[in-house]
């Protein structure tokens, strides 16, 4: 299907800019405090690659269970298993919520997959939504259903004239008869994910990675519009730690770099967040990008959204100031508090929010 922007023009209005120099350090030391410690964190978006290096990022951070997109083919959840079975000792897949809070009470993370587009079901050219139980088998428990671009179920953030297909429309039923959490806004335009919650039948819905349209108008950013439905079926709001999507307008195309805003910015999400839709509906959803697996290639959730030459300037100003990787999370917990956040609220954003969720999705 034809789009009506190139990936160019979406890096050109999306994704933070690099340039030469030190990315800048944390406002704080950021060490997992006794909040962070006494509560079953849920880092409700994460693309990085699995290495034992990353596990100890998630674990200065915190973090008890992570929701990492997973490649679609078997190949990749191949290599997830036997990744879990190499590290058995510190992190293993759930696939319930009774699971998440087993394996936390055994000092272990939890991991569980999901995709942030339903592109994987589309096999020959043609959508084949069935198979989405093939894959709940396999541990899926989360699913997209656009990544930016429109596909044969619906219309991605940069295809906004595009709506919800026949194909689609059968998807999110199979999604939901799988039980498995429909993810929209974000990537998914607005049509799209209007008319996939207007078939949702009450099920909760989330947005598990977005930013506020209304703080900045990028493309990539949700409206108070979409935002509010999706809390209205119970679902949840993950929000991203993207430097671009906090700064960078659709006008700002010509402007080679965007400067990188501070951790305040970013807190500012949390608390218009908490005005228009409450404190139960939100979650961290930060979309960290850990960079290279281990065979040196790019991780292929990286290369969509990322053009090749932009890799070699590594990047500095990807993330926020405070917030540029998942063990500074003990930064958006403190600045949450010194603005009046209390300990019950930190409690719901860092987990429960997302596990009363997957509980109400996945049942028992």
């Amino acid at each position: 299907m034809k789009t009506i922007m190139n990936r160019r023009g979406f890096v050109a209005c999306g994704v933070a800019a690099a340039v030469t120099g030190m990315t800048a350090r944390a406002t704080n030391d950021a060490v997992a405090s006794s909040t962070e410690r006494s509560t079953l964190v849920v880092n409700g978006l994460d693309t990085s690659s699995l290495t034992p290096e990353y596990l100890q990022l998630l674990r200065k951070g915190g973090v008890s269970c992570m929701h990492r997109s997973t490649g679609g083919s078997l190949d990749a959840f191949a290599a997830m298993l036997t990744f879990f079975d190499q590290h058995s000792a510190e992190i293993a897949p759930a696939g319930s919520v009774r699971e998440i809070r087993r394996l936390h009470q055994q000092g272990k993370l939890s991991h569980v997959s999901g995709w942030q587009s339903a592109e994987s079901l589309i096999v020959d050219g043609e959508p084949v939504p069935k198979n989405l139980r093939a894959y709940h088998e396999l541990g899926l428990r989360l699913c997209g259903i656009a990544y930016n671009f429109a596909n044969d179920f619906g219309g991605g953030c940069l295809d906004p004239q595009v709506g919800l297909t026949r194909a689609g429309h059968r998807l999110v039923e199979e999604i939901h008869r799988s039980r498995i959490v429909l993810d929209v806004g974000g990537h998914t335009n607005e049509q799209t994910s209007f008319e996939a919650l207007a078939i949702s039948g009450g099920v909760p819905v989330i947005c598990s990675h977005t930013n506020i349209k209304a703080l900045n108008d990028n493309p990539r950013c949700s409206t108070d519009r979409l935002l509010e439905a999706i809390a209205r079926t119970g679902g949840v709001i993950g929000l991203t730690a993207f430097n671009d999507f906090h700064a960078r307008k659709a006008s700002d195309a010509h402007i080679a770099l965007t400067p990188q805003v501070s951790l305040q910015r970013h807190l500012d999400q949390y608390d218009y967040l908490k005005r228009l839709v409450g404190v139960e509906h939100i979650g961290l959803g930060p979309d960290f990008i850990s960079g290279r697996n281990q065979s040196g290639r790019l991780a292929p959730e990286v290369s969509q959204i990322m053009v090749p030459e932009a890799y070699s300037q590594q990047m500095p100003w990807f993330y926020v100031r405070g917030f540029e990787n998942i063990g500074e999370l003990p930064n958006v917990t403190q600045g949450l508090r010194q603005r009046g956040w209390s300990e019950a609220e930190l409690h719901q954003v860092l987990g429960e929010n997302w596990l009363r969720v997957y509980q109400r999705v996945w049942g028992a």
